[in-house]
């Protein structure tokens, strides 16, 4: 049993050593990124994701045009809970490489086209559709200068339509250019399993050596081949190298009866990037240096406005209560009868509010939206999410999301036993936190996959992932959102410092609906959250990598603060003009900067995504950006009408009253 002992801490050990040293050596590998070593002459197959455009945002399957397929048949590859809801369909491709053998390969010729290839192959072509290709998980890099401005791109087109002209053109040859870095290092060799179920270390190193994937790039040719001549060809025969033709007669024209013949050239070149790095050509921002600066103004602006409030708001807070608390009793009474403002208000301010039941619902669902926004952006800040692992985000999110409904239901139910003053009830606040935002999402998901659906593009949700979803729901989620309703049961219920009168007290008129005021005040919280929402949307719609979430991490710790801020005064402002009906407004006046975040996403619709066509885009991009507005407003909300409660019962308990 000792030995037994012993033998687990010094693997562990060994085991802790080997990463800190890889770790100081060669960098530290993000999670889901394993790095694989390639021998000369040893086969690689590339894979192929769903064609994607930036126009319509309906992504469509490989397979659906006629493509050359592998001898083996198509194979589709595991893919986790987030690539199949982005509608990731990564295939099997025909596409050899062959490490640093350089090679000029035939594929296939396809049968005459028909009508409907034809069709499809012209729609998708004009509607600007891309092939993601994929080796050693690095998508294809394509680049090009437009105007002396080098720009890339991940992909290539379907084909293109030359200026002023009806006919369209068939991309049916690639050149690849691999890049490969020599790799050199020590490794340590697992060479059994013990007794104990562990991997046993070997003593001796073992040099390991070979080749190393660290870019992919890809320029896209259309070449009219002799059909006659090709045919002849079996597939992965040697063909001589082809010039990429600038004129259109030399180009493989789309039309019906015509045979189209694919072919690729692969290029391997040495170099000097090392493969913890070999994302980084990825994540290259056009007008990095606009993105910084324009994040940090943004900062500077909002924490000086955030600065001035809290000083002036504390600075009068703090005036009224040293001047209420120096009088005597007389004198308070005295000073009750003759000042107005939040003193007035002392026996209705804990009043139970309207919809009570679902403002408790609608806290219990922000808590949980927000805790998985904040662990996901922690996570994604430290490297965590690496986006060589696609969909693992997402998946992440989904995850977090569901763990949390134990908070969800301790939140809400807490919040309703401390306005109620009783437990009774409370398996209803649960049920309906488990199945407010979920459902509400999950509407607005199943009206959008029915014209996914329609469309028949690899975006819609199967039904089995339906089943897995609800599965999900009602399995995990929903039972974690009851044991924490029942936790919250047991919870002391926070303790109102004052009585609440039988008979309200009349709120006095005003000259201008209280509301204006609440949704106004979301331009501030939405003044330090819009820059970053730009590269978000460009990163969700244009299909650029968002990387910067250090960035988005200290915006979003800044939003937080300063929703508690604007919800706090707003609070204060009503409570001085004898408003007691705070609760609702409190959560609106921090939650209203969903409102602007959903007219900016139509704004970004409108002037940003102008190449976007058809009603059926303009639907799907609508709806997600309703359910992200929804999360926004419950998140935010929550956080400012959390922070205002507690302002108020700390108000409240320092006026002496009898």
């Amino acid at each position: 049993m000792a030995s037994s002992l012993i033998s687990k801490r010094i693997y562990w050990a060994v085991f802790i050593y080997v990463v800190l040293v890889s770790h100081a050596c060669n960098g530290f590998y993000l999670p889901g990124s394993y790095m694989h070593t390639y021998s000369t002459g040893e086969e690689i197959f590339g894979k192929v994701n769903s064609l994607t455009s930036i126009e319509t945002e309906l992504p469509f399957s490989y397979y659906s045009l006629p493509y050359c397929k592998p001898l083996k048949g198509i194979k589709k590859s595991a893919e986790n809970l987030g690539e199949l809801l982005m509608g990731d369909q990564i295939d099997n491709s025909p596409y050899r490489f062959r490490m640093n053998v350089n090679a000029s390969v035939y594929l296939c010729t396809t049968n005459p086209l028909n009508e409907h290839e034809v069709k499809l192959l012209k729609q998708r072509t004009r509607d600007l559709y891309q092939v993601n290709m994929i080796l050693d998980n690095l998508p294809a890099m394509r680049f090009a200068n437009q105007n002396g401005v080098n720009i890339q791109w991940t992909g290539f087109p379907v084909g293109y339509t030359p200026p002023n002209s009806n006919e369209d053109y068939i991309i049916n040859h690639l050149k690849f250019k691999v890049l490969v870095h020599e790799y050199e290092g020590t490794g340590v060799e697992i060479i059994g399993t013990g007794e104990e179920g562990m991997g046993v270390i070997s003593e001796a190193d073992k040099k390991a050596s070979g080749y190393e994937i660290v870019g992919f790039e890809v320029v896209p040719c259309s070449v009219k081949y002799d059909p006659e001549a090709m045919t002849k060809l079996h597939m992965y025969d040697n063909i001589t190298s082809v010039n990429c033709p600038l004129e259109l007669d030399k180009s493989q024209i789309i039309r019906e009866q015509e045979r189209v013949s694919f072919t690729y050239e692969v290029e391997f070149v040495k170099s000097n990037i090392r493969w913890p790095f070999r994302w980084d050509a990825y994540l290259k921002m056009e007008g990095a240096r606009v993105h910084w600066f324009s994040i940090l103004n943004s900062l500077m602006v909002i924490f000086f406005l955030a600065g001035i409030v809290f000083v002036i708001f504390l600075r009068t807070v703090r005036r009224d209560l040293t001047r209420y608390e120096e009088l005597d009793k007389e004198s308070q009474a005295q000073m009750n009868e003759e000042l107005s403002g939040w003193k007035l208000v002392v026996g209705d301010v804990f009043r139970e509010p309207n919809c009570s039941q679902l403002l408790c619902v609608m806290v219990g669902d922000g808590v949980q939206i927000t805790g998985m926004a904040v662990v996901t952006i922690l996570f994604a800040a430290f490297g965590f999410m690496s986006p060589a692992s696609r969909g693992m985000l997402l998946t992440g999110m989904i995850i977090l999301y569901l763990f949390l409904g134990t908070a969800a239901g301790y939140a809400g139910v807490r919040l309703w036993r401390t306005i109620k003053g009783t437990s009774e009830g409370w398996r209803s606040v649960a049920w309906s936190v488990a199945c407010f935002f979920p459902g509400i999402v999950f509407v607005i998901l199943t009206a959008l996959n029915f014209i996914l659906w329609g469309s028949k593009s690899t975006g819609a949700i199967p039904i089995s992932l339906y089943f897995v979803l609800l599965s999900l729901w009602f399995c995990v989620s929903v039972p974690l959102t009851l044991l924490g309703g029942f936790l919250g049961t047991r919870a002391e219920p926070i303790q109102f410092p004052v009585r609440t009168n039988q008979i309200p007290r009349e709120i006095p008129a005003r000259k201008y609906p209280s509301w204006f005021l609440v949704l106004g005040a979301g331009t501030l919280p939405f003044g330090t959250l819009f820059i970053e929402l730009f590269f978000i949307l460009s990163s969700i719609w244009l299909g650029r990598f968002y990387y910067v979430f250090g960035f988005l991490l200290v915006v979003f710790l800044l939003l937080v603060v300063v929703c508690a801020e604007v919800s706090v005064v707003l609070t204060y402002m009503h409570l001085c003009v004898e408003d007691w009906q705070w609760w609702w407004k409190a959560f609106y006046a921090s939650g209203s900067v969903a409102l602007y975040v959903f007219l900016y996403s139509i704004n970004y619709l409108v002037f940003d995504l102008q190449s976007l066509s058809g009603p059926v885009s303009a639907i799907l991009y609508l709806g997600y950006s309703l359910i992200m507005a929804i999360a926004i407003m419950l998140s935010t909300g929550t956080i400012g009408f959390l922070m205002s409660f507690y302002f108020v019962h700390y108000l409240f308990s320092s006026v002496k009253i009898d």
